[in-house]
């Protein structure tokens, strides 16, 4: 732990914190919303809200004589900064638009805030009560969070090093938003494809430095998944259901036809998916410790964490009653539900580094499949409750990982998370409809793929409408996809971690069925330009390659959401 005392206490919880973290949350958030509807990933903002918050406050200290940033206002400020950032876990890009693609029903804004801030506030007191058993007493790493601990102390032990950091991130975000401008508005970037029939199986080069950016960020194993997983859809199995004639092109195709294969490639890579990440998931979970260690840890709840987790309870329940009209008793059993795999996914988090947020809502919508069977708005937006709760509840943890180590307050920084949620949940709503105004005619095509959205769908059609709907061929892929994943997830929960790299990554493969093989090429491309760099180059890699990428993924994603509301307002 780093010795933060003094005679004065170091400043924490301060007004330039709070605010420094929440106008970096509304900077960022956009970003995450825009990646999440582009290829259902989105980026941990900890890191680029660190290197921004310390380069302005300490350069503002130098030329104005402010008092010093210091490390426990860091930490407050990337801890608003990133839980702002990461509300797309409240449903914006997967169960939400999901929705309104099943049911054809829009939501106003107030009430789509409202919905997405309490499923996130649930989240929040669910990582308070397991900070002690998880943070405080456990050997659990949040290999994420040890991430970010690590930059904190970089950058106050080797302050020119956060200004070379920032230098690369500024240059890369340039770099990316300039050509995504040019693209938008000046002259369109050409699309390579060696012929006009792969373009058609979108067999082609997107000249997108924000999908190079997430190719560094991922990994070589996870590229290379996305390689083979795209050549297995894209270049073997929809050649072979165009010949077959189990899918037919329109006679005058022109241009990636996306739309048309989607619709049967969906279902064996969303099978894999769910599959595979629940198996992993319960065999890490039987390795994590028994359920009894885990009640004994338990302690008796303060009075205003319990005040704070009832009416996150009393939020969600209401809600799900109003408007998506649940019936109470299936929004009560929501909670229980939520609680579970919100703390499935935390202890995930903590071992692995992978929130596995997607999982975590297919699970609950299986659950839902038994309960209220035939019902979309269960099935989609009770299991929301769970995704959404898993999704802060993680984000907390890693910080409080880093608060644990540094002293930070746990208090503080759970109030300071609940006012990045809060923002967030505004920023966030208003981003997701200013792009997407018209769901149905815009989401699951080549503009906007929206991976995490067809998994959604798909499941609950599924679950609503039977396998029997759908076509013998389909459930054939389906079976066969579900084998392959229940085969990899074993492999990935039983392997230990240095025998990993050599398996196909399983989400990234199940992935490549849902996302244009264009998107895929160029994220592998990224991956190999990334991991040949630190190869070479083994210490800058380290330093720059992650920070790099980063800039290029902010500077695209902010660029194509203004790019997106200017002609929206056109």
């Amino acid at each position: 732990m780093i010795a933060t005392s003094s005679a004065v206490p170091p400043r924490e919880f301060t007004a330039r914190a709070l605010l420094t973290g929440l106008l970096l949350g509304a900077l960022l958030a956009p970003s995450n919303v825009y990646s999440g509807l582009k290829i259902g990933w989105s980026f941990n903002m900890s890191i680029i809200a660190l290197l921004i918050g310390f380069a302005f406050w300490q350069s503002a200290a130098a030329a104005f004589g402010r008092p010093r940033w210091t490390l426990l206002e860091s930490n407050i400020s990337q801890t608003t900064a990133s839980s702002c950032a990461s509300i797309i876990s409240g449903g914006l890009v997967a169960p939400i638009p999901a929705y309104t693609l099943l049911t054809g029903q829009q939501f106003d804004a107030l009430p789509l805030m409202g919905w997405v801030f309490s499923v996130s506030f649930l989240g929040v007191w669910v990582a308070w009560y397991l900070r002690p058993s998880l943070i405080a007493t456990s050997g659990l790493r949040f290999p994420e969070g040890m991430a970010t601990l690590a930059t904190l102390q970089q950058i106050f032990s080797h302050g020119a090093e956060a200004g070379r950091r920032l230098w690369v991130l500024a240059s890369a975000a340039g770099l990316a938003a300039s050509a995504k401008l040019v693209d938008s508005f000046f002259w369109t970037l050409p699309r390579w494809a060696p012929s006009l029939q792969l373009e058609r199986l979108t067999l082609a080069f997107e000249p997108s430095l924000l999908l190079l950016g997430f190719g560094g960020i991922i990994g070589l194993r996870v590229g290379l998944s996305l390689l083979l997983g795209a050549l297995l859809a894209w270049g073997l199995l929809a050649p072979w259901l165009l010949a077959e004639g189990l899918l037919q092109l329109p006679a005058d195709a022109q241009g990636p036809q996306f739309a048309v294969l989607i619709d049967w490639l969906l279902w064996p890579g969303v099978s894999l998916m769910v599959c595979a990440t629940l198996t992993s998931l319960g065999l890490r979970l039987l390795r994590t410790g028994t359920a009894a260690q885990r009640r004994k840890r338990l302690r008796r709840p303060a009075a205003w964490p319990a005040a704070g987790f009832l009416l996150a309870v009393a939020l969600v329940v209401l809600l799900q009653i109003s408007l998506f009209g649940i019936e109470w008793s299936l929004a009560l059993l929501s909670i229980p539900l939520a609680l579970l795999l919100a703390a499935v996914a935390a202890r995930v988090v903590g071992a692995t580094g992978i929130p596995p947020i997607g999982a975590i809502g297919q699970l609950s919508q299986l659950g839902f499949g038994v309960f209220a069977p035939g019902q979309v708005p269960v099935n989609l937006m009770s299991a929301n409750t769970a995704g959404g709760a898993a999704g802060q509840c993680t984000d907390l943890l890693n910080d409080f990982k880093v608060g644990h180590a540094i002293g930070t307050a746990p208090g503080r920084q759970a109030l300071a998370q609940c006012l990045g949620i809060l923002l967030g949940s505004v920023v966030g709503v208003l981003t997701y409809q200013l792009l997407i105004p018209d769901p149905q005619a815009m989401l699951i095509t080549p503009e906007w793929p929206a991976p995490a959205v067809a998994t959604w769908k798909a499941v609950a059609e599924a679950l609503t409408g039977g396998l029997g709907a759908l076509a013998p061929d389909v459930r054939w892929a389906m079976l066969v996809g579900a084998a392959c994943g229940v085969t990899l997830g074993a492999l990935e929960g039983l392997l230990p971690e240095r025998r990993l790299r050599w398996l196909p990554s399983s989400a990234a493969l199940g992935l490549a069925f849902i996302i244009p093989a264009s998107i895929s090429l160029m994220m592998t491309f990224g991956a190999v330009l990334a991991w040949a760099f630190a190869s070479r180059w083994r210490s800058l890699g380290e330093r720059f390659v992650i920070v790099a990428a980063a800039g290029l993924v902010a500077g695209e994603s902010m660029a194509g959401v203004a790019a997106s509301l200017w002609q929206l307002l056109r």
